[in-house]
């Protein structure tokens, strides 16, 4: 219980610093960031064999952002795991700085794969999971989907080939929402049931409360024992998670808060923290 409330406060941690990076930035994308901190705190902070002190180290767990859009809630888990200086998210999109709108495997340590086109994620995990088993190599790859980003084919392609190579050493984590740029992802592009689709692909499907640590802890030990097919975290969240005034709203997909705004969102956030202790 002790570890779980540890993750719990690093979640809330780095909600406080995508809110942060934000302002500065003016611009950005928060909900699908916010939806997703429980996710990168339980990786980061608990599941992934990582050092950052040696970012390249061949024997570390890969992580791929498929929805790179969403790339503050990783500076924040990678500022906070200690890769870079924590001051440095206050250049998020800034010339001359490190974090770019979309992370940039050339430039920040700890990123693993440059990402923004959405589709090519999965693909990229799947290539790295082979030249593990290829290398003999024990590292597992964790990969996060948006759900918008289930209408790309190529993440379909890219499921079909991991199930067909046995990429038991590849989980992959979808950032359920229901929401996307242009509105709800039923209205947009119907993509349910998601679970009957992905085990028809050839996958373990389990599900999960994405913002509750015990469950997302408890699927990513369970995926460790799958043996000879991927393994895929259906996670059900709330985009805008922790922040009254952005939870399932649309219009927070990509527009960054005004300072009194993220005034707001800080307060609440800080509140709950107190109440973590």
């Amino acid at each position: 219980m002790v570890r779980v409330l540890e993750l719990k406060r690093m979640a809330n941690q780095i909600r406080q610093d995508i809110i942060t990076m934000l302002v500065p930035a003016k611009s950005g994308h928060p909900g699908g960031s916010l939806s997703a901190a429980d996710i990168l705190a339980a990786l980061y902070f608990h599941e992934m064999k990582v050092n950052p002190e040696d970012p390249h180290w061949a024997e570390r767990d890969r992580f791929v952002l498929a929805k790179g859009h969403a790339a503050p809630v990783l500076y924040a888990a990678l500022a906070e795991k200690g890769y870079f200086p924590k001051e440095e998210i206050l250049g998020l999109r800034q010339t001359g700085r490190i974090l770019q709108g979309h992370p940039d495997m050339r430039k920040v340590p700890g990123v693993d794969m440059s990402t923004g086109s959405l589709g090519q994620g999965l693909s990229a995990a799947n290539g790295m999971a082979l030249a593990g088993k290829a290398d003999k190599k024990d590292f597992r790859v964790y990969v996060v989907l948006g759900d918008g980003e289930m209408a790309e084919g190529q993440v379909w392609e890219a499921a079909m080939a991991a199930a067909h190579y046995k990429l038991d050493n590849v989980t992959a984590v979808l950032d359920y929402n229901g929401l996307q740029i242009d509105g709800t992802t039923d209205n947009v592009m119907a993509s349910d049931p998601l679970d009957d689709k992905w085990r028809a692909f050839g996958w373990h499907v389990i599900e999960v409360d994405g913002h509750n640590m015990e469950e997302l802890l408890a699927a990513f030990a369970e995926a460790k024992t799958i043996k000879g097919k991927p393994t895929i975290l259906i996670a059900r969240t709330v985009k805008g998670k922790g922040v009254s005034f952005m939870e399932n709203q649309v219009g927070w997909h990509g527009n960054a808060p005004s300072a009194e705004q993220a005034e707001q969102a800080l307060k609440e956030l800080r509140e709950e923290a107190a109440r973590l202790g």
